[in-house]
């Protein structure tokens, strides 16, 4: 049965929707036309194409992820925030597989230095990381080891890819034990004014 008054939020959200249900990849402008019951070419009064789709989707995602982190991480700081932070990161990725694989797409650098929701991840990410008294470079740095961390453990966890008894939540907390301790020890780089006549 069609569904009337399609907008682009409509459209987003329904692909967010599927997304979960059949993974980012399978995500179509083919698929989307049939849940709503139009032909293919109605959808292109919304979005340009399959790409912009995915990059609108991408910005809904990693909006929904913020809040919640934003939520968890609220009036607390070092490792309790390191440890909301974490937890929220790893639920929602979780919770809706194919929204997070959105997050991880390569987004149009203009897009993002236009995104509220962007703006947003940067702004509670590094204020996290500041609070172990790192400026940049080590920030930049720090923040790669707990992208890199996170993403590659909710991978594996998601794609079965622990097999050993352990409990994986037990894992979890101590490889934010282990973050928590390379952010307060974290190795200074001393990148002044270096020279190459050694």
């Amino acid at each position: 049965m069609a569904r009337a008054g399609i907008t682009v939020d409509r459209l987003v959200a329904a692909a967010a929707e599927l997304a979960d249900e059949v993974g980012f990849e399978k995500v179509s402008l083919s698929a989307l036309a049939r849940r709503f019951g139009v032909k293919d070419a109605s959808l292109y009064s919304h979005v340009r194409n399959l790409q912009d789709l995915r990059m609108r989707l991408a910005l809904l995602a990693g909006g929904e992820m913020i809040d919640r982190i934003a939520a968890a991480v609220a009036g607390r700081a070092g490792k309790e925030a390191l440890a909301a932070f974490a937890g929220a990161y790893r639920e929602y990725a979780l919770a809706h597989p194919g929204r997070y694989a959105a997050t991880q797409i390569r987004l149009d650098p203009a897009l993002v230095a236009d995104a509220p929701a962007m703006r947003r991840t940067a702004e509670i990410t590094y204020g996290m990381l500041r609070a172990y008294g790192l400026e940049e470079p080590d920030l930049t740095d720090a923040v790669r080891l707990l992208r890199s961390t996170f993403h590659g453990y909710c991978a594996l966890e998601a794609g079965g890819g622990f097999n050993a008894s352990r409990d994986v939540g037990r894992s979890w907390d101590r490889v934010v034990d282990a973050l928590h301790t390379a952010l307060t020890h974290w190795p200074r780089d001393d990148d002044t004014d270096r020279s190459d006549h050694a």
